[in-house]
């Protein structure tokens, strides 16, 4: 890379105090976090910005700025709220189309909600959407964070506005995470809601709370544990299994064979992430041995760099796999270091 920087001065118009306010966040966190992860300088007096570092950095930061000044117009006389997640989002989509130009990212496909219009933020988001989009059955394997689960719903969300399919339903197997949460009172739909929350969560910023509700009420939308898809034949529907790296084997063939005429499913997963009982074998990771030849399957896998929440994140997830890859290697070592003793055990005693 160059060590030559670039100054580049842009103004943003129009010029409003509380907006620029806004952009900038307070005590300029805003840029200072855009100055943080994209290694340029920013300076600014009412509305004139200037950005030092290097060329494609401080170009890509100038429409960086635009585009989340353009974000702090007033809608309906109130000004949105530019937080930090917003901020973090932009800069990793830019830093993103950098990497990867000529990627899917192209050729974007995005889905229009409530909250308005949600895209792929990444490379390997962009394939995973135009995958779910063109296969039948869609696999998204990854860390926490990458948008997996979230980007599921929304395609749902999507064909269910436009009519392609007549209901969503969204499940997930009914497994503590290293907990026993013991008893738990009320209806099957209380018992089973706090496995689902992430689920209904991504609806309810999607569609409303009021329209979700109905919607569940018509079955338009059906929330339900994975043990209650046994023996259904699913049409027309767009069907989600979330955490499915807790499935049993047996378990995932049989929600593999629920998909009926006109319907689409998508399978997310993070198999670093087993709660299953010791020595039970995960059904995504089988799965993945298995379906891994066939062409009507999608599989889309995620890295760190993938993750789309607080930057920390990604550290810690990479901070994991490194301890694990480690951890792996030093069992390698002690396996060929016991070989090699009884081997040489073995020759003694031929002697």
């Amino acid at each position: 890379m160059s060590n030559k920087l670039l100054t580049l001065e842009v103004f943003l118009e129009p010029a409003q105090n509380q907006r620029l306010a806004a952009l900038c966040g307070p005590f300029d966190d805003n840029l200072k976090q855009i100055e943080r992860r994209l290694g340029v300088e920013i300076s600014y007096r009412s509305n004139h910005f200037i950005v030092v570092g290097q060329p494609q950095r401080t170009q890509g930061t100038i429409e960086l700025l635009k585009t989340l000044y353009v974000e702090t117009a007033p809608v309906k006389n109130q000004l949105p709220d530019l937080d930090p997640e917003r901020v973090h989002l932009a800069i990793q989509e830019l830093v993103a189309l950098e990497a990867d130009d000529d990627s899917a990212m192209g050729k974007e496909v995005f889905f229009k909600t409530k909250r308005g219009v949600l895209k792929p933020r990444n490379p390997n988001q962009a394939q995973y959407v135009r995958n779910i989009i063109t296969h039948d059955i869609c696999f998204g394997i990854g860390p926490a964070g990458t948008g997996k689960t979230y980007l599921a719903v929304a395609a749902a969300v999507d064909a269910l506005e436009r009519q392609e399919v007549r209901r969503i339903l969204l499940t997930r197997p009914a497994v503590e995470a290293g907990e026993k949460l013991g008893f738990l009172p009320g209806d099957l739909s209380q018992k089973v809601d706090p496995y689902l929350r992430p689920l209904y969560d991504a609806l309810f910023e999607m569609l409303g709370f009021e329209r979700v509700e109905r919607l569940i009420e018509r079955n338009v939308i059906e929330v339900a544990p994975l043990a209650y898809m046994r023996g259904r034949t699913l049409n027309d529907a767009f069907i989600i299994l979330d955490e499915s790296q807790n499935t049993t084997v047996e378990q995932m063939k049989m929600f593999l064979t629920r998909i009926g005429f006109n319907s689409r499913a998508v399978i997310t997963g993070d198999i670093t992430q087993v709660d299953l009982p010791r020595g039970a074998r995960s059904g995504l990771r089988h799965a993945i041995e298995v379906l891994r030849n066939v062409d009507t399957i999608s599989f889309n896998f995620f890295q760190s760099g993938d993750v789309v929440r607080h930057p920390v994140v990604a550290q810690v997830v990479e901070a994991y796999e490194a301890y694990e890859e480690e951890e792996r290697a030093k069992k390698a070592e002690q396996e060929r270091q016991r070989r090699a003793e009884q081997a040489a055990q073995s020759s003694g005693e031929a002697q």
